[in-house]
């Protein structure tokens, strides 16, 4: 909507667009067979209704993982993207989750199962489970989504006992209409719906009607000799059904009460006191179906903390599941249609799994591993995320805190490596995507993680959760000192002074991660040291220059051939002494500079045949490698000590520099810091070189 000033009549037609235009409008039976017949989707089951919102939202497929993403998690269009979903592992969950909803679908076995996410706390699912809700509910408005129940009228014309306040009724259940059919008939229409249908699956109905609905059907046909095209006629309205959780209407959610309190009627229903003393204790009208499995149907029953449910209590789950059916106290059975998903923590998984007596529920669920995200540049998104989804104070978020936060919390979830040559920063840089794979083999590692862990790597660790307070916490520091920047050093400081205190994280970790955050200040500080050594010697001509040279020793050295000596035109043999202190730079190996040079060779060839002039600006390792000999080439000039006191330097020298960083991305009064803070570690190194 427009920024423009609203008024109340733009308003109510904003809304009125916004609802589907048969919301409220009462249709024949007669109606909906001639709508079903046109679009036979209508009559999907809830599964096949779910599966196929995934894919309404649209889908992209991530070639390296192999994953396909949905958007509705990547992307999130309904809400401007202020709950996209970050990070390889979560869309792999997603995706299992999504697969395991469309093999449900098929009716190849998941439909009897429960989706029980499993995940640590603050790892997302929960979030994820909200989100697909929202969606379900958007689904239903749309008119791909659309779906339809019914609700008996005129009751009390033709049943004498009938309460006056019973005359119209819903369908308690929200049924499909179809099932107002007998079998025999409702499979007519069935199998002329399939031959049309155009989905990887078919439409299948063999529900009963709920025990009130199926006592009217009883009694009008009784009044009618059996004609049902009169009861139909008479009786039956046929509604549209747009999914609320607000309304308990086709989604549910269920939350796990005090084990004292817990009574299985919230979640099959129970008696109708109020019309107890009308229609008395045994008829079926005297039911009140407000239990979470009956407001769930034909859509999506959410469970929180399943597990932590009393075994007892989950035997409800059994029948619910496997059989479709739930068995309320003196009620006959009821049969359901709903996508159930559970979701649990760690402790309650391990507790019931090693329960015998939990078999059969454990035999019932689907587990979908939901872990922390394992790539640190995505974790930095999930904080940046919060941070636009938030009121933040006027603050420059400098460059790597966000990165370096990131990488502590992956650092925390990823399991030591076996390889003895890859340290655990490194498995971190190779997870992100930043080592080649002929540095690290990342699917090894991916596959030694998974053996060593105890259920999946990812599945314990230090939540985003924690982090995002502790970044929250930061700032608001940062915002009473009256600094309006925050840098990875202050954030640093808030993880340190926090990780005692926490109480997600056990006592038994805490060395451990404090371990985990001085390998996070360490790879900080190169960073900074980095980001001043370009600021301080950066010079774009010198590194063209350099790079041309680099590239003439290289084509010469590949050729076998000779060069123009630059001072004095004489050929000569490659300068390999030249080569190596720029391969050297990127920690390039001699028996691998070969590949080196072929890689780089490979890449200046490819883009002279498109046209594409050289520049080393284009090739990161190739920039870095010539930003970094430079840099030792005239490090030498400065003195670093200065850095740390500005009495010691001048002006318009350290000017020069704090702008420099500000192109980088550096507020001024973070520019100032990060050049105090590299200059006194360089000069502390260069100190203990001397010594």
């Amino acid at each position: 909507m427009s920024n423009d000033r609203q008024t109340l009549e733009s308003l109510s037609q904003h809304y009125q667009a916004s609802v589907p235009e048969d919301l409220r409008e009462a249709k024949t039976f007669d109606w909906y067979l001639d709508e079903v017949t046109d679009d036979p989707r209508i009559a999907r089951n809830a599964h096949q209704r779910v599966a196929d919102m995934f894919d309404h939202y649209g889908t992209t497929y991530d070639d390296d993982a192999g994953v396909v993403e949905y958007t509705m998690a990547s992307e999130d269009p309904l809400h401007d993207g202020e709950n996209v979903f970050y990070g390889r592992e979560v869309h792999e969950s997603i995706h299992e989750f999504v697969n395991k909803v469309k093999s449900g679908a098929r009716g190849l076995g998941p439909e009897k199962r429960i989706k029980l996410l499993l995940g640590p706390v603050g790892s997302g699912k929960s979030h994820f489970d909200w989100l697909v809700r929202r969606y379900f509910e958007n689904y239903t408005l749309q008119e791909e989504g659309r779906m339809y129940t019914f609700r008996w009228v005129n009751l009390c014309d033709v049943i004498r006992d009938q309460d006056p306040a019973d005359d119209t009724v819903e369908s308690p259940m929200h049924q499909d209409p179809l099932v107002l059919l007998p079998q025999e008939q409702r499979d007519m229409i069935i199998e002329g719906l399939n031959e049309q249908l155009e989905a990887p699956y078919t439409i299948r109905n063999e529900q009963h009607l709920d025990p009130a609905s199926e006592f009217y059907m009883d009694k009008l046909l009784a009044e009618y000799d059996d004609d049902l095209e009169a009861v139909f006629n008479n009786h039956i309205e046929i509604v549209r059904l747009v999914a609320s959780e607000n309304k308990r209407q086709a989604v549910e959610t269920f939350e796990p009460k005090d084990k004292k309190n817990q009574d299985e009627t919230e979640l099959t229903g129970d008696v109708n006191y109020s019309k107890l003393a009308i229609y008395g204790e045994s008829d079926p009208r005297a039911f009140d179906y407000a239990g979470a499995f009956c407001n769930a149907n034909r859509g999506i029953f959410s469970g929180e903390e399943l597990l932590k449910l009393q075994r007892e209590f989950l035997y409800d789950f059994l029948h619910a599941s496997q059989e479709q059916t739930i068995k309320p106290k003196n009620n006959p059975r009821i049969d359901i249609d709903q996508v159930i998903v559970g979701r649990t923590n760690m402790p309650e998984y391990r507790e019931k799994k090693g329960d015998e007596k939990m078999e059969a529920f454990n035999d019932r669920t689907k587990r979908i591993d939901y872990p922390y995200v394992l790539e640190y540049e995505q974790e930095a998104e999930i904080y940046g995320k919060m941070l636009r989804n938030a009121d933040v104070p006027n603050m420059n978020i400098e460059p790597h805190t966000l990165q370096m936060a990131g990488l502590f919390g992956v650092l925390t979830r990823i399991v030591e490596p076996n390889d003895e040559s890859v340290t655990l920063i490194q498995k971190a840089k190779a997870y992100n995507g930043e080592l080649e794979d002929d540095d690290v083999d990342v699917k090894k590692l991916r596959e030694d993680g998974e053996a060593q862990a105890d259920i999946a790597e990812g599945m314990d660790g230090v939540s985003a959760r924690f982090i995002g307070d502790e970044i929250a916490e930061a700032i608001m520091d940062s915002t009473h000192r009256g600094r309006s920047y925050l840098s990875p050093l202050s954030t640093f400081r808030h993880f340190e002074e926090n990780l005692e205190t926490h109480g997600s994280i056990p006592e038994d970790n805490i060395d451990r991660y404090q371990r985990y955050l001085e390998m996070v200040r360490e790879e900080y500080k190169n960073r900074a040291i980095e980001d001043v050594r370009h600021a301080l010697a950066y010079d774009l001509d010198e590194i063209q220059r350099q790079g041309e040279k680099y590239m003439d020793h290289v084509m010469a050295y590949i050729d076998d051939a000779t060069v123009a000596d630059e001072l004095t035109g004489r050929e000569q043999e490659p300068d390999e002494t030249f080569l190596r202190s720029v391969e050297e730079k990127l920690d390039i190996p001699a028996d691998r500079k070969d590949d080196f040079r072929q890689e780089v060779s490979n890449w200046v060839s490819r883009r002279a045949r498109e046209g594409i002039s050289f520049n080393p600006q284009d090739n990161d390792r190739l920039r870095r490698a010539l930003e970094r000999k430079l840099w030792e080439d005239k490090k030498h000039n400065i003195n670093f000590s200065a850095l740390v006191s500005a009495n010691e330097l001048d002006d318009d020298e350290r000017s020069a520099w704090v702008d420099a960083l500000r192109e980088q991305g550096y507020s001024e009064e973070g520019a100032r810091e990060v050049l105090e803070f590299a200059g006194a570690e360089v000069a502390k190194s260069e100190l203990e070189e001397d010594v």
